[in-house]
């Protein structure tokens, strides 16, 4: 059975606006806003510098209370491949709320119609100047 693609230019413009409304989140520090582009039960694994972050996408709610907004945040997003209901991204970014470096993968799901992150895979790195 073959693989369906939806692949109009409104179904990509659907993604990269749940992309940035999760870059807009982080930039503003808004949890609320950041829960619109995460499936309730999306998980989430990386590194935090050095150290290994694993389990739900609590855990991104809980570091963006901690460290607050990012009004440098500067991002860059790409969509690596997309199916008729399923979707991989990056996003790389610059001086998040602690001022650190990094890139995002996220993996999406078109539920009911509408796209939600279900995972986030990251790597947040030393500040190098």
């Amino acid at each position: 059975m073959a693989v369906t693609e939806n692949n109009s230019v409104q179904e990509y413009k659907a993604i990269v606006s749940v992309l940035e409304n999760y870059v807009e989140g982080l930039r503003t520090g808004n949890i609320e806003r950041l829960k619109k582009s995460f499936h309730q039960d999306a998980i989430m694994y990386g590194y935090w510098e050095e150290y290994f972050i694993e389990g739900g996408i609590s855990n991104l709610y809980d570091s963006v209370e901690k460290h607050g907004a990012a009004p440098h945040f500067s991002t860059h997003i790409d969509i690596l491949d997309k199916t008729e209901n399923t979707a991989l991204a990056r996003i790389r970014y610059e001086r998040n709320a602690a001022d650190k470096d990094g890139v995002d993968y996220h993996s999406l799901i078109k539920v009911k119609g509408e796209w939600k992150v279900i995972s986030k895979l990251f790597q947040i790195s030393v500040k190098q100047y």
